[in-house]
């Protein structure tokens, strides 16, 4: 996934780079400290991270898989990759954006409030991006909805002329298609 509104930066006499947004996938220790020493590496050197999401994929193995949606430059991003595979902990990284087509989902949790027409309206868009209702009253609802980033983004954006109030999200978790694993 490219970034749809690159952002430019200065790397030298004459030359600019544009930004990219990455989706990495991290296999590491399932062990206290790991995630702390991952976002460590991000944060000490400024680097910001749009979505993080993390469990233990691997029980027996104690294996966690960290996903990271970062922006920066194509030489950023080549440093942060090349970063995390010296870190102890990690196992392998992959760049699920470099390799080609991956899928990847959020799950959100959204509140409206609203009473009459706009309670309508609500129910009617959640119906068109088959959100699911997980709790209501008589004044509000909750939604679940999981899909592309961007298909929650435009769901939240209709929402906010009908009553949203609040908005948990869980972060991407991505996986690469095809026969390869991590």
């Amino acid at each position: 996934m490219v970034n749809a509104n690159p952002q430019s930066h200065y790397v030298g006499p004459g030359l600019v780079q544009a930004e990219v947004t990455r989706t990495l996938s991290i296999l590491v220790d399932n062990e206290p400290g790991v995630l702390a020493r991952v976002i460590g590496l991000f944060s000490g050197r400024g680097y910001n991270i749009d979505s993080l999401t993390v469990t233990e994929t691997e029980h027996e193995k104690h294996l966690s898989r960290i996903t990271i949606v970062a922006r920066g430059t194509p030489a950023v991003i080549v440093q942060i990759k090349h970063q995390l595979e010296r870190l102890v902990p990690v196992h392998r990284v992959r760049d699920l954006t470099d390799e080609g087509v991956s899928l990847e989902r959020e799950l959100a949790l959204v509140k409206v409030v609203g009473k009459g027409e706009k309670r309508n309206e609500a129910l009617r868009l959640a119906e068109v991006f088959r959100a699911s209702v997980v709790d209501t009253s008589l004044e509000h609802f909750v939604f679940e909805i999981t899909g592309k980033a961007s298909k929650i983004e435009t769901f939240l954006n209709l929402l906010t002329e009908v009553g949203l109030v609040e908005v948990s999200r869980t972060g991407i978790a991505a996986i690469g298609r095809g026969a390869a694993s991590m």
